[in-house]
């Protein structure tokens, strides 16, 4: 029997309506990962946080339409995010001198991308937790 589903596109083309990774499935995947939860810090706006409940550290700015990010250690790394998709990636405002961008979700930039920027991001910021509030992988209730 053929597979009637569609394919995605290569990469660096546009997703075709349907493809993009959606608002819902970029927090399910954004709060899987381990001691992550969901915080609304400012009203209207959702971020996904690791470490202590209430104390923890904002790994990535949940949006519509978009994932705010820390794309690298420092502006250097984050802006090859911005060479390599300058219209679906943007230096974020107050916080990009630190190396965050926003991605836009559905459009050049691939789902996998998409995902590894969020990896980065909690591994980046995980890294600068003390010790004793890192979580332990492979227990998302142990930090």
């Amino acid at each position: 029997m053929e597979c009637l589903l569609p394919t995605r596109p290569a990469a660096n083309t546009p997703m075709p309506y349907g493809l993009a990774m959606t608002p819902d499935e970029l927090h399910a995947y954004c709060l899987a990962k381990p001691a992550a939860w969901e915080d609304e810090p400012w009203e209207g706006d959702t971020v996904a946080k690791v470490g202590p409940s209430g104390k923890g550290k904002i790994f990535a700015f949940m949006g519509s339409d978009s994932v705010g990010v820390k794309a690298g250690s420092n502006r250097d790394e984050a802006d090859e995010w911005l060479a390599r998709y300058r219209d679906d990636a943007s230096v974020m405002a107050y916080i990009g001198r630190s190396g965050w961008n926003t991605l836009r979700l559905g459009g050049e930039i691939p789902d996998d991308e998409l995902e590894e920027a969020i990896d980065t991001s909690y591994d980046l910021v995980v890294s600068k937790l003390p010790k004793s509030q890192r979580p332990i992988y492979g227990d998302p209730e142990v930090v």
